[in-house]
This record gives C-alpha cells, sequence and structure tokens, in this order.
C-alpha cells in the first residue's frame, strides 16, 4: 500500500507509443488509388505478351494475311519492310515501344492506321454495350430484389433457373432466336443492322456526327429516325444484356438475401416495418456494392460477347470489324484491336474500383 500511495502522479499527456502506425485522414484512399492505378499497367503488359506471341504461333501476320496473293519474292520483301525478318523478341520490344507510344499498328489487309478503325468503328460498340448494360440493370436488379423478396418459393426458383439460362445460353444463339421470334415470325424489328439506309444517310449529312446513332437521331429532332435508330438497337441490346442480366439477378438476390439477415434489419422488423419496404429501402443499397464491384468485368464480358452480337446482327462496330480482320486473317489488325481493348477493360476496371471505393470505404483497405 505504502508504494502505491507514494507513487507520483502522472502528469500531462500520455506519452504515445512509437511502435505505433497513425493512419493519416484519407491516406487510405489515395494509397488505394496509387495502388490501383498501377496495377493498370502489369494488366495491360500482360494482355499486350500473351496477344503478341498467340497471334504467331501460326507464323508471321504479313504470311498469313497475303501471303497466298504474292509472289516469294515480293512477299520476301513485305516481310523486309515490316521488320518480321528480325528475331521475335526484337519485334516484340519494337512492338511494345509502339504500344506506349500509343501506335498500335497499320492493318495488313486495308492499309488503315488500328487508331483510325478503333475511331472510326469504336461509337457503334460503344453504342450497344450502353444499351446491353442498361437492360442488364433494368432487368437483373429489380427481379433479383423479386427473387429475394419470394425467397424459397416456386417464383424464386423459376427466376434462378432463368438466370442460369440467360448467361448460359451462348451468345449468338439467343441472337439467332430473338431474330427468328421477332423478326422473321412476328416482323416487330429489323433483322439486323443499326439503322433502315435511308436514316443511316440522313446521319451520315448531319454535322460533326459522333458515330453514336442515337445521339445523332437525338440532334435531328425527327422521332422518325429516333424510333427508327431504337427499334435496330432492341434486339441486339437484348441478346447482350440478358447474358449480364442473369449475373446480376443472382448478385442481387444473394446480396439482399444476406442483408435481411443484418442486425439492423431484425430491428426494423420489430418495429413492425413490412418485408417489402426492408428489401426496397433497406437491403437493396448495400446489394448494389457487388454489382458495382463486377461492373468492370462484365463491361469486359460485354466487349466479348459485342463481336458475336455485331456478326449475328450485322452491327457494324468494333466486334462486327474485328471479325471480318480474323476471316481475313489480318493478325496485325487483331492484334491492334485486342491491345486497345485491353486498356480500356484496365482503365474502366479501375474507375469502377473508384467508385465501390467511394461508396463503400471498407474496399479500400
Amino acid at each position: 500500500m505504502t508504494s502505491l500511495i507514494e507513487a507520483p502522479l502522472a502528469s500531462g499527456p500520455p506519452t504515445p507509443d512509437p511502435t505505433v502506425r497513425r493512419r493519416r485522414p484519407g491516406g487510405g484512399f489515395g494509397r488505394y488509388l496509387v495502388v490501383r492505378a498501377l496495377l493498370i499497367i502489369p494488366t495491360v503488359f500482360i494482355l499486350v505478351t500473351l496477344v503478341f506471341f498467340l497471334m504467331r504461333v501460326v507464323g508471321n501476320p504479313i504470311t498469313a494475311s497475303v501471303g497466298g496473293r504474292l509472289t516469294e519474292a515480293q512477299l520476301q520483301e513485305r516481310l523486309a519492310a515490316a521488320g518480321y525478318d528480325r528475331p521475335i523478341i526484337v519485334q516484340y520490344l519494337e512492338y511494345l515501344g509502339q504500344i506506349v507510344r500509343l501506335d498500335f499498328g497499320t492493318t495488313a489487309t486495308d492499309n488503315r492506321q488500328i487508331s483510325e478503325v478503333i475511331v472510326t468503328y469504336g461509337s457503334a460498340t460503344v453504342e450497344l454495350v450502353f444499351y446491353a448494360l442498361i437492360i442488364a440493370l433494368v432487368i437483373g436488379i429489380p427481379l433479383g430484389m423479386l427473387a429475394a423478396y419470394v425467397r424459397d418459393r416456386w417464383p424464386d426458383a423459376i427466376l434462378r433457373i432463368l438466370a442460369i439460362l440467360a448467361y448460359a445460353t451462348p451468345v449468338f444463339f439467343a441472337g439467332l432466336l430473338l431474330k427468328l421470334t421477332f423478326s422473321v415470325w412476328l416482323g416487330w424489328f429489323p433483322l439486323g443492322g443499326r439503322a433502315s439506309t435511308r436514316v443511316g444517310i440522313a446521319l451520315g449529312r448531319i454535322e460533326s456526327p459522333t458515330g453514336i446513332y442515337l445521339i445523332d437521331a437525338l440532334r435531328t429532332g425527327n422521332s422518325t429516325i429516333i424510333v427508327d435508330v431504337l427499334s435496330h438497337a432492341v434486339l441486339p441490346a437484348l441478346t447482350l444484356g440478358l447474358l449480364t442480366a442473369g449475373i446480376f439477378l443472382r448478385l442481387v438476390r444473394t446480396n439482399v438475401i444476406g442483408t435481411l439477415g443484418s442486425d439492423y434489419i431484425d430491428a426494423a422488423r420489430s418495429r413492425g416495418v413490412s418485408e417489402l419496404r426492408l428489401v426496397r429501402k433497406h437491403a437493396l443499397k448495400p446489394a448494389l456494392i457487388p454489382i458495382i464491384t463486377v461492373m468492370g468485368l462484365q463491361i469486359a464480358m460485354l466487349l466479348g460477347g459485342s463481336v458475336l452480337t455485331e456478326t449475328t446482327f450485322g452491327w457494324r462496330g468494333l466486334g462486327f470489324q474485328l471479325q471480318q480482320y480474323l476471316s481475313a486473317r489480318d493478325f496485325i489488325a487483331v492484334q491492334g484491336i485486342v491491345a486497345v481493348l485491353a486498356v480500356i477493360v484496365a482503365v474502366t476496371n479501375f474507375l469502377v474500383d473508384v467508385i465501390a471505393a467511394l461508396i463503400d470505404p471498407r474496399v479500400r483497405y
């Protein structure tokens, strides 16, 4: 007892422990942004490297694309001019240098810059992916909420089966079924294309066209043109959007059911809040965070699916043109377009990660 009484009282604030690291306010988010931005570089590097070497498994791009139409002397001259007679590692390092300078090469079949091809046809693909994403959200989220609300009952089982069918059905097969049903049998929508010939000519005549037909149609203020553009977009967008809608449905269902088991939901339920209101008001927002998180992956899936969708419906976008270059064995064009798509997917994933971190701070740590 004496030692306790005689012990001097501590004065002033306690001395901070130097072994404990203090987190600066906002530092977590800044560090998260830097790390995510730096991850773009290895992602693009790996994808570009894979494409470069896979394209050369079948030989050099010049021989693959125009070899049968040239004499041996002309072929060797083209190979030397393009640098394909040099060691593969030299070609690879030179190609990486071009990518850093945003030079994705020149097509072998029509001698066009890859950047020109991207600008010319990319807007059509962006428009189609936007439509498909809207359809996926409009269908997937409400049906996912409904499946969670009626969980473990027969409507829930039907919705889950439909979700599996939606993302398991090949895109081209779904497109052919939709064309056969709604274009051939019922005649509700056009068979293909982005617009009718007359509307396409009219859109090409407007000043500074964007290449996105809906925006250009809205600029004309002509309801006939707008309806024509939208009617051509319904089936391609539905074909591509159903693929992602099935994934969104199952994600929302699973996360809403998980959220409904939380303590704050139980507290709200004890206050007499209806189950429908719990799903719609309290459980939906937390369930949307996984949707935002996987959005970047779904953009990549939509870009991949656009190749088959555009080919099926004659939608002259980047996917359609990529298929044309594949048929012509123009591997230089394929390599350049895939490299650009890799950059787009990597940047999109970064933006989605940033949005998810802003919505849910737990993602940052």
